[in-house]
């Protein structure tokens, strides 16, 4: 069965967590990734630790699916290669710092002289243009930046930092592929390409829509657990059982705070849905039982209850395992593998992991051969360093 993205083919010249993220989402989707990669070296999450077999635990994350080829950018050679690929290719991924990619020749307009329907995708942590846009930066400097970090834990403690990477995840790779996929289907339509300038800091900032809705009609600036939805409220809120685990409880409507109620035995509390000072209740009788116990007791009700799992025990979870959230590939020289499955449920076109990470420039002949190069040529591309190959 042929994926979603069949036929589409995508360059992906970023390195680490956000465009990688991002560009193997399109890989479980079908379509054709290459990697483009320095010489040598590769993509830096090639190199984190632990492994899987041969290749990073990291990159079975970012790199699944892809091919990957070497090119040294450096080259003028090398940028003449990319400037060939690019004709052939659908879209464009690139996470350097802005400006960087027109210094080494292969900006967006360098690329669009080769390929006018290119989709070229920018992912950064300021975006193009502002005074910060070329400044270094990470996930935690990003949601900082943004406000997430001022609405993130508990009052009187330090902010909290985030479990999962927000900005890089949310912020930047998720926001990058409605832009880029909102550009292919107008590219289809018109054959013109698209420039597209993904902030994670942008994004990060978009994610607070609901709260910066409240702020734009009020005035009034956001505090940790002082929000319906950061932790002011019982009936949104996160307790500690008897046993040293949690419970989540996101019984925001009436109904559902009622049904609660009754789950746990006490009816006298339903007055407390918007009371910030029955939290104390609440956490005191969370205590008296063990996280099983709720969970138990809240069973075929309308609750909004349910358990927060700690990696183990969601790996284990019966929903995400229903939902085929952790799978098992045949790794060539890691024997069985699991890992997380594609989160996009397709009905007439699942998406599929199309294998392991590539190895380093493991299709540089075939791509070269592809874009024009006769034998001798890429022989002589690898003796001078220009490309690479696996071994």
């Amino acid at each position: 069965m042929s994926g979603l993205l069949d036929g589409i083919r995508i360059l992906d010249l970023s390195r680490l967590l956000p465009g990688g993220f991002g560009t193997g989402l399109l890989a479980d989707l079908g379509a054709e990734v290459i990697k483009i990669e320095q010489p040598g070296v590769g993509d830096y999450m090639r190199w984190m630790e632990p492994r899987i077999g041969d290749e990073s635990a990291a990159s079975w994350v970012t790199d699944r699916g892809k091919r990957s080829i070497g090119v040294d950018l450096k080259s003028p050679r090398g940028v003449e290669v990319v400037r060939r690929l690019a004709r052939t290719a659908d879209a464009l991924v690139e996470s350097f710092r802005p400006g960087v990619v027109d210094r080494l020749g292969v900006g967006y307009e360098a690329l669009r002289e080769e390929n006018p329907r290119l989709v070229y995708c920018s992912i950064s942590g300021y975006g193009q243009d502002g005074p910060l846009r070329r400044d270094p930066g990470h996930d935690l400097n990003y949601i900082g930046r943004a406000g997430i970090l001022s609405v993130t834990g508990a009052h009187d403690g330090l902010p909290a930092i985030p479990g999962v990477q927000v900005a890089d995840l949310g912020g930047g790779a998720l926001l990058a592929l409605v832009g880029l996929l909102a550009a292919l289907v107008r590219a289809g339509r018109t054959g013109e390409g698209e420039y597209v300038d993904v902030s994670m800091t942008d994004g990060a900032f978009a994610l607070l829509s609901v709260h910066l809705g409240e702020y734009f009609a009020t005035g009034l600036v956001p505090e940790r657990e002082r929000m319906l939805l950061n932790g002011r409220y019982p009936g949104y809120n996160v307790y500690a059982c008897a046993d040293g685990k949690h419970l989540t409880v996101g019984a925001l409507e009436p109904q559902f705070f009622e049904a609660l109620c009754e789950a746990v035995g006490r009816p006298d509390l339903v007055s407390t849905h918007l009371d910030p000072e029955a939290v104390p209740v609440w956490r005191a009788l969370f205590l008296t039982r063990s996280r099983d116990e709720w969970l138990e007791l809240c069973k075929g009700r309308e609750a909004c209850v349910g358990p927060v799992n700690d990696f183990a025990e969601a790996n284990d979870d019966l929903q995400l395992r229903h939902r085929r959230m952790v799978v098992e590939l045949q790794h060539p020289t890691a024997g069985a593998v699991r890992q997380v499955g594609p989160q996009i449920k397709l009905r007439e076109h699942p998406a599929e992991i199309g294998g392991p990470p590539p190895r380093l420039g493991e299709g540089t002949r075939v791509f070269l051969r592809e874009a024009g190069y006769t034998d001798a040529e890429i022989e002589d591309l690898l003796a001078h360093g220009v490309v690479s190959e696996s071994p």
